[in-house]
Order: C-alpha cells, then structure tokens, then sequence
C-alpha cells in the first residue's frame, strides 16, 4: 500500500490544474495575509474571491468581492485612493502558451556602469591622501587668498617643489588607478617600433608624446685626423652658429649659416688641440693645447690674441664664466684666468688627483663643477678654493658634466667604462636625486632648453645617442648611425640641433628637439641680426 500511497501524492504533485494543498503559501497569499485577509482563492473564471474579510473596505464588496469590478467607485484601495488617475495592475492567470510580460530595465552601457573596483597594487595611498586634503583645504576658501599673497618667485618655488616631490607626475591626477600597469621592457630591450610602454592615459598633451623624431641625422660632416681620446673636448657650437672643429693640429670654422669651412689655425708638431670653448658673446675662441698653453682667437680677423701658461701638462677642458676662463689640466690641477688683466693667473684650485676631464660653469655663474679620472666630482663655489661638496658614487672617469639650465642647482654627470650610469645632483643639498644604468660608456650629456629632456653621447659599445625624460629618466629614443664611440656632443644655438663627433672621424647633426612652426615664429621675430653675425667677416 505504500507504493500505492507515493504514486498518489506523485500525481498530485505534478497536477498543474488543480489547487496546491501542500506546501508554503504563494507570495500574493502571504502579502494578503499581512494586510489582513484570512483567506484568498481564484475563482473558475479568474477572479480573486475573498472570503473572511476583516479590513475596512469589506463592507462595500459583497460576497462576489472581485477586485476586476467595472462599476464607479469600487475596487479602491483606501491606500491607493488618492491618486485616481493611477491605473490599478490586474491579477491574472498565465495560460497555456503564454509568457510573463517582462519588465524593461534601461540597461546600463557597458562604459557607464556604477561599479569600479581600483586596483590597489597601482594606486599610491599616501599620494592619493595629500590630493584630498589638499583639495579640502582649496575649496575651503583659504587656498585663494594665500596664492595671491605669495610673489611671483615663491610661485615658481612651490611648482619646482610639487614636481620634485611629485617624481614628474603632474599634480592634477587621478587619485585611484583602474588598470593594471603595462609589462616594463627588458632593461637592454631596443623595441624597433618605438614603443613606449606607459601606465594608461598621461595627463601631458598628446603631442608632446607623438614628436616625431628623426631616427637619422640632418648632415653629415668628414673630420678626418679627429684624435679618439675620450678626455679632449675638440668641438664646442657658438651664440653666432659657428661650429670650430679641431682635428688633431688644426681647427676649421664651420658657418652652420652658408655651408662654408674657414681653417681657422694650424699647430705646428707635436703639438695638437685638447679642448675648444666659445666666449657668450661668440668671437673669441679658446683652445687649450698639448704644451700646456691656453690660446685665445679672434675668430672675425682670424688673429691669435693672446697666449696663456701655467699648465705643466695638457689642458684638457675649458669653461667660460664671463671674463673667467677656468681650465682643467692632466696634473689635475684647476686655473682661474682673468683674460682682461695682464697678470691673468687669479686662483688654482686643488682637489682632483688625477687628470681632470670634465668642467662647466652653472647657467647662473656662481658655481663650478668638475669631473676627473679619479671618479670624483667636485662643486665649487665662486671665489672659493675649496669644494662645496665632492661626490663619489662614480666608478670611473667623469667626463660628462652638464648643468640644467631652468634649474641652476642639477647637475648631470656620466661615468666612463666601468661606470655607465647618468646620476642627477642637487648641488645645493649635495643630494643623488636619480641614477640610472646606460650599459654604454657615457662620454657627453646636454640638456634641452625647449623639453625637459637630455641627451647623452655614449662609447663602447653601443656608440649611439640616447634621449631621456626628465626627471623619471625613461628613455625616449636612440639614434645610431656612429660606427665609433661618441665623442663629443654640442648643441645649437637655438636648441633645436645636436651635433656629434665620433671616433669614426664623422660629424653627425641630429635636429632632435625641434620646435613648433608657432614658437619658432615668436622667436624669430624678436631676432634684428641674421642668422651668423660675424658670417661677413670671416673669409
């Protein structure tokens, strides 16, 4: 008898035209049960019945009681009768065939929903939280009337100061990060495509990430006989776009204006050009020599003006600070000469126990910087015969010395060989700001007056050039061409040129910084001379 049992209590489970005895009550039944009502059932023609009413509007429904009634006045909820022109929803049984009429939801766009979930492995929480109080304070009302208190140069005091500390983001960035970042390349990867690998959108304009720049030079110049001696500086660019070349015992003047080469003068053996630099004003050149000497040239009558001593051995590098010549030696010595007194000699300085190979005056003119093949940097002030501070992070010979020049205290310097690394200096805190691995010998820097970027000049083994980002030092480009080391890098006059010498006896002039057509037309608007001043005097 018990199977007998199940295969009815089977049926009448499975019956879907009869009434449910078993089981939880339906939803409608349980909300009816809450208002109120005792008991609910659907009549044969698919009307709700009620039976045992208990709620105040069960006097005007007689024992029909149906909720669908088309009389006036009937069928009101006491809840819904203020709204009179609200339609009441019918109840009404799905038949055979027929669907649920679905509700339509607006769907929300796939780039417009309202869930985002950052990632916290790319966002920075202590950054994020400055940016917020940072913008409480603002909009408090306080903000405004501190900044037009403050002048014009702690303006430019608290910029250099948010972008120091900020690592070069800018200071309106989002607070949290959504994507993850993007796989960093290989450190001595060379992506052909010229990929740069980033962290989403940058807040820098588009074209500033889009410059084209040209992957071979603009000319190319033969310097046969140029020495291939890392330590000598045999190529320096003048305010007037004169370019004086030495090679080996004689120096030639290359009017970047008209094309035209001028030899300038010719040693007589053995002795040979170790370094060249112009005056600011662009008609006196100074060579330093193998015998010790220094040699100041009149460049428009083509006439030596005057010969210094002092050096035992050869001077190596070069510096001007106005009427200051400063000249670096292989004895390591340093000497100050005034070239407008007779008894030039003014102060030696002593520090560098080896040959000295890089030296460089600050934009401003009140600090001096050298570099030495005893992997010592030294920063001196003006006047003094002491360092200010002397750096020693380097493993080898610093020949590349460069200062910034919208920023008079950073310094970039390049090891040689053993070194291979560019290394950032707050001379006014004597701090390592930022060191980065070159993986080549780095033989000359320059920095660029229109981005804030440099450009370095490297030797074995790579012999290429290499663009950097300020101040993250991520590598924009590489131009190669050179088949020997680089050794020596100037810049043009307006900025826009790098001209290369190599050991390859080339001259290479890449127009890597190139300005826009807008800023170039400012620019040379405000110029009343043409482009060589002294292109009429020199023959």
């Amino acid at each position: 008898m018990s199977h007998l049992q199940f295969e009815a209590n089977l049926i009448e489970a499975v019956r879907m035209d009869g009434e449910l005895t078993r089981g939880p009550p339906p939803r409608w039944q349980r909300k009816a049960l809450e208002q109120g009502l005792q008991s609910l059932s659907i009549s044969e023609n698919g009307l709700l019945n009620i039976s045992g009413v208990s709620s105040p509007w069960s006097a005007k429904t007689p024992h029909s009681g149906s909720f669908v009634d088309k009389s006036p006045g009937r069928g009101k909820s006491p809840g819904r009768g203020k709204s009179p022109g609200r339609a009441i929803p019918k109840l009404s049984i799905r038949g055979p065939g027929q669907k649920t009429p679905s509700r339509k939801t607006p769907s929300t766009p796939l780039n417009q929903q309202d869930r985002f979930i950052p990632n916290r492995s790319t966002t920075d929480v202590e950054r994020s939280h400055h940016l917020l109080v940072t913008s409480m304070e603002a909009s408090g009302g306080e903000k405004q009337s501190d900044d037009d208190e403050l002048s014009l140069q702690q303006k430019e005091y608290q910029e250099k100061m948010t972008e120091n500390l900020n690592d070069g983001q800018p200071p309106k960035i989002r607070i949290l990060s959504f994507k993850s970042k993007a796989p960093q390349a290989k450190e001595d990867h060379v992506n052909n495509l010229k990929v740069l690998y980033s962290a989403g959108k940058v807040a820098a304009p588009k074209a500033a990430s889009t410059r084209h720049i040209p992957n071979v030079p603009e000319k190319v110049l033969d310097a046969p006989e140029l020495v291939d001696d890392y330590y000598l500086h045999l190529l320096d660019w003048s305010i007037n776009n004169h370019l004086a070349v030495a090679l080996s015992s004689s120096i030639y003047i290359w009017n970047a204006g008209d094309g035209s080469i001028t030899p300038l003068a010719q040693l007589d053996d053995p002795d040979y050009v170790c370094s060249l630099s112009w005056i600011k004003e662009g008609n006196v050149l100074a060579m330093g020599l193998s015998s010790g000497l220094t040699q100041l040239w009149d460049v428009g009558q083509q006439k030596l003006v005057r010969t210094m001593g002092g050096h035992s051995n050869r001077v190596t590098t070069l510096s001007w600070n106005s009427y200051i010549l400063s000249s670096g030696s292989r004895s390591g010595q340093i000497f100050h000469h005034d070239v407008r007194i007779a008894d030039h000699h003014i102060a030696t300085l002593v520090s560098h126990t080896q040959e000295v190979c890089g030296l460089k005056w600050s934009p401003d003119g009140r600090v001096l910087a050298s570099g030495a093949n005893d992997n010592q940097v030294n920063i001196w002030e003006q006047g003094a015969t002491t360092p200010l501070h002397t750096f020693t992070d380097h493993q080898a010979a610093i020949k590349a010395v460069a200062w910034c020049p919208w920023q008079n205290n950073l310094l970039a310097t390049g090891g040689g060989t053993a070194d291979r690394t560019i290394r950032l200096w707050n001379c006014t805190t004597g701090i390592c700001l930022k060191d980065v691995q070159t993986n080549s010998q780095v033989s000359s820097i320059l920095w660029s007056s229109h981005y804030k970027e440099l450009i370095s000049g490297h030797g074995f083994s790579n012999h290429q050039l290499t663009l950097w980002k300020y101040p993250t030092m991520c590598k924009v480009a590489d131009l190669t061409g050179h088949t020997g080391r680089v050794l020596e890098l100037c810049l043009s006059p307006d900025g826009q040129m790098v001209v290369s010498a190599a050991a390859d006896e080339t001259i290479r002039m890449w127009k890597c910084w190139a300005v826009d057509k807008k800023d170039k037309k400012q620019t040379n608007g405000n110029k009343g001379h043409p482009i060589s001043m002294l292109a009429r005097t020199i023959r």
